[in-house]
């Protein structure tokens, strides 16, 4: 990753899709209890919590969010103790987005293991990009954030993807510090990356842990020093 790729600076908006309509969701939803219940004997506790996921995101999608919070808590143990770690931080952003008193935990989770594990590169990018939404415009929190998401898209995106993530990270990056200090040139851009010390992991990622952390407090779920061991290397 060069030093000019990551401070091209691009101050764009990320489009959103078309709200659904509330009576396909409810349809929707009915479906997936209905799948639910109708699971054989013979299906496993992952596939019943696949289905489980499924219904709390449409549940979220209705605004039902303390249903759609139980909904995934209930799926998300089931994919850390069976270390489905995609679908786990996938239960977890459904968490953080409810809006409960413990979503700012289930967020720092949810990060901790999609940088710690190599999930797919745009759900961790989704994850940081919550906590860029988050932190206050003076804070680095979100720098560290947004170049972290940066550093995860270029070592893990596949080739056919690697140009449109880094796309998109680089520009959460250019809108952060846009709002952090009023940046507005590709000189200013690096200038700032240097004295926030953003250019080199072994810089930026343990402040990311401190972060996550933060946002965590003493609320964890799952023992990170027992998953560590799962990596291939820790």
């Amino acid at each position: 990753m060069s030093d000019n790729e990551l401070e091209t600076s691009l101050f764009g908006t990320q489009l959103t899709g078309p709200e659904t309509d509330p009576q396909s969701l409810e349809k929707q939803l009915s479906l997936y209890q209905q799948h639910l219940a109708e699971l054989p004997a013979t299906a496993t506790e992952i596939d019943r919590a696949r289905v489980q996921l499924d219904i709390a995101e449409t549940l979220l999608a209705l605004d039902r969010k303390e249903e759609a919070w139980s909904t995934a808590r209930e799926a998300l143990m089931v994919f850390i103790n069976t270390e489905q770690w995609q679908e786990a931080v996938e239960s977890y952003n459904v968490l953080f987005q409810t809006e409960q008193p413990a979503s700012l935990a289930a967020l720092g989770q949810g990060v901790w293991l999609a940088i710690t594990f190599p999930i797919q590169p745009d759900t961790t990018i989704a994850m940081l990009q919550h906590i860029v939404e988050e932190t206050p415009d003076d804070s680095d929190g979100a720098a560290v954030a947004a170049i972290t998401a940066h550093y995860i898209a270029d070592i893990r995106a596949a080739e056919d993807k690697h140009h449109s993530l880094t796309f998109l990270t680089q520009n959460i990056i250019g809108q952060v510090a846009k709002r952090h200090s009023n940046v507005s040139t590709q000189a200013e851009l690096g200038a700032w990356m240097d004295k926030l010390h953003l250019k080199e992991p072994g810089e930026f990622l343990p402040r990311m842990a401190t972060v996550i952390d933060v946002l965590v407090q003493d609320e964890w779920w799952f023992d990170r020093d027992e998953l560590r061991k799962k990596l291939p290397v820790h």
